[in-house]
């Protein structure tokens, strides 16, 4: 088994490297401070995305995207997770359910966006429903040859600033619940669509989260995305590949952390030596540094089941997520241990991956949720 990474993976991960560091590094207090990414030099990133050919890296080249597959996707995740400006949107990972459109849609919508002409949110979560769709309230309801929508979405990023959303609706509540849901393209320009609020989050500065609701939406079969009734096939289609991908941001972030810690323990000195000479130091360095590989192994592994479309993939996938987003928390922590006082003021990164890392374990798919869905596979 070749653990090294192909040539060309290398070379995408120092290109996602060299923008990280030339472009979003210097921006990260600013940003943390503000809460919010300037909107001209949002849109100058993610035009230098489209220009390095990293903007809808994981769409399909026949849909103009980069047709980069999910071990590619987990190396860029790694150099994003770099940085504490959240960068989802900035490079382009855009929502898999994009893969669905139809001719007449990929003119309209998806080159606008694959050129970042236009921003696109993606709206799944509500008040009531998170990880359970079956309690999704948003409905769709047909009225001759349109369909009229009602509902609200909670916890969306981007959709503040975004032209589209692409959401999930019940279309027919009796059907079973692979069938009850269809994929809707929003414009949010309509004076239908009322954006309420923006939340203000524990970590994640610079990244917007909203509450929106439609009332008496209008929308035509034209802007159905895939078919009536495979909403819900829309998004298990490509939800392996964004929870790999996302595991490979914690790692990313866990091996800058790391390194921080690293950096301060040779410099730091008290009782008159490096604090990397004492052992309790010694040991909160190795514990670190082995479950980060630990978690790389896990994603690399889910990576290579999903380019090689295993069936495997979905459990592969939630044990790599899972342990990922529970490791960069115990890392941070511990990091945040090492620095003492100094890693608890604002001054530094690492108290904001501390705050950051906090989400990780709610966001694509609980914890809990995993460790269901492990379990079950078990016991069959």
């Amino acid at each position: 088994m070749d653990f090294t990474l192909p040539h060309e993976l290398e070379m995408i991960r120092q290109t996602v490297k060299q923008f990280v560091d030339r472009n979003l590094r210097p921006l990260e207090r600013q940003v943390d401070e503000a809460d919010e990414v300037d909107p001209a030099v949002d849109r100058q990133l993610r035009k230098l995305s489209v220009e390095l050919g990293l903007y809808g890296h994981n769409l399909p080249e026949a849909l103009g995207g980069g047709g980069l597959g999910a071990l590619a996707q987990a190396v860029i995740g790694e150099e994003l997770g770099r940085t504490t400006i959240p960068l989802a949107a900035t490079l382009g990972y855009l929502p898999g359910s994009l893969r669905f459109v139809n001719p007449e849609q990929r003119e309209w919508f998806l080159d606008p966006i694959l050129k970042a002409d236009k921003l696109l949110a993606y709206a799944i979560t509500e008040p009531d429903a998170g990880s359970d769709f079956g309690r999704v309230a948003t409905r769709a309801r047909r009225d001759g040859d349109k369909w009229i929508l009602n509902g609200t979405k909670q916890f969306i990023s981007s959709a503040k600033t975004a032209d589209y959303v692409i959401l999930l609706a019940v279309t027919d509540p009796d059907a079973p619940l692979r069938s009850r849901y269809t994929m809707f393209i929003v414009d949010c320009k309509s004076p239908a669509f009322h954006y309420l609020r923006t939340l203000k989050k524990m970590g994640w500065h610079g990244s917007s989260l909203s509450v929106f609701s439609l009332d008496d939406y209008e929308a035509s079969d034209a802007h159905v995305l895939g078919k009536v009734g495979e909403g819900f096939d829309c998004i298990m289609a490509t939800i392996n590949s964004t929870r790999i991908q996302y595991s490979g941001r914690y790692v990313g972030m866990a091996a800058e952390l790391l390194e921080l810690a690293v950096d301060y323990a040779t410099q730091r000195v008290t009782f008159g030596k490096p604090i990397g000479e004492h052992q309790a130091i010694q040991f909160m360095l190795a514990d670190s540094e082995v479950e980060l590989q630990a978690a790389r192994l896990l994603t690399y592994h889910a990576a290579t089941l999903a380019d090689n479309g295993d069936r495997l993939v979905r459990i592969a996938a939630s044990r790599s997520k899972l342990y990922g987003s529970e490791m960069v928390g115990r890392v941070a922590d511990r990091v945040v241990q090492i620095f003492g006082g100094a890693g608890y003021v604002c001054d530094l990164p690492v108290e904001r991956m501390y705050r950051d890392a906090r989400a990780f374990r709610i966001g694509e798919g609980t914890s809990e949720m995993h460790r269901l869905q492990i379990a079950r596979n078990l016991l069959g």
